[in-house]
């Protein structure tokens, strides 16, 4: 599975991931490889990344959009903190 990670500003992050845990509106929810497509609003949270090397990446936005489509995952937020 491919993650962009995108601001206004900056690509923040793009790689080979294993999964990814967003912040919902609704609530917390994970995407792992062959999820089916959606597109997703976020509230301001944590996001947990695992790659596909075993590294754990982890940040804060402030809000935003995930899209999933056939393996790739774009990330779209306001703004984020490590």
């Amino acid at each position: 599975m491919v993650l962009t990670v995108l601001t206004p500003d900056v690509e923040y992050f793009k790689g080979e991931i294993e999964s990814i845990k967003v912040p919902g509106v609704s609530g917390e929810f994970q995407v792992l490889k062959n999820h089916a497509p959606i597109v997703s609003a976020l509230s301001e949270g944590k996001v947990k990344v695992k790659t596909t090397d075993g590294k754990i990446l982890q940040f804060r936005i402030n809000s935003g959009f995930i899209e999933i489509l056939q393996n790739n995952v774009s990330l779209l937020v306001q703004g984020i903190t490590e």
